[in-house]
């Protein structure tokens, strides 16, 4: 017998992605934000960009959810409740960025292959680039999506669209067409 594939991971970062850094005004649903939380005392003065309705859009794609954000714990804390997530695991970042690391990969990259550990996996953030896409490329044995999301707007249909074709696309076990190039 056979056991079934593990799901695929999504690896999902807060500042950018789900926190788009341009205007407020995306005409998704807001979150209400409570005006300080134990975690961000003073409150977080782009909480209200947060789009209430993501979480669930993101539950439906049919994969791991983790945090692959510095917010660390405090992803869980304040993001999940304003957009309906669940708790998430969180991937442990190091104290210190340790070891050199070749020009243009991003701190993260080498982390989150290894947490993802063959596992498939897409990693969404605001900050990949292609040195990430060459070195997940050369360093995991498994198929992997690198998705970068434009910062000014964050995560958007057209995005989850993306994530939804290369998650069919990995569980029919084809090499999805966007492990190299990405989306942007």
């Amino acid at each position: 017998m056979t056991s079934a594939p593990e799901r695929p991971i999504l690896f999902l970062d807060v500042d950018g992605p789900l926190i788009p850094f341009g205007s407020s005004s995306s005409g998704h649903p807001r979150a209400p934000v409570p005006a300080a939380t134990p975690s961000v005392p003073q409150g977080h003065p782009l909480l209200d960009r947060l789009d209430a309705g993501i979480g669930q859009r993101l539950m439906t794609l049919g994969c791991d959810l983790v945090w692959a954000s510095t917010w660390g714990e405090d992803a869980n804390v304040t993001v999940a409740p304003l957009i309906g997530l669940p708790r998430l695991p969180v991937v442990p970042w190091p104290d210190g960025r340790t070891g050199a690391l070749p020009r243009g990969l991003h701190w993260k990259t080498p982390h989150l292959v290894a947490w993802a550990d063959g596992r498939p996996f897409i990693w969404v953030d605001d900050e990949i680039s292609d040195m990430d896409r060459l070195w997940v490329a050369a360093s995991h044995p498994g198929p992997s999506l690198l998705h970068r999301v434009a910062p000014a707007r964050g995560l958007g249909a057209a995005d989850l669209s993306a994530l939804a074709g290369w998650l069919g696309s990995a569980a029919q076990g084809e090499d999805a067409p966007y492990r190299l190039i990405g989306i942007s």
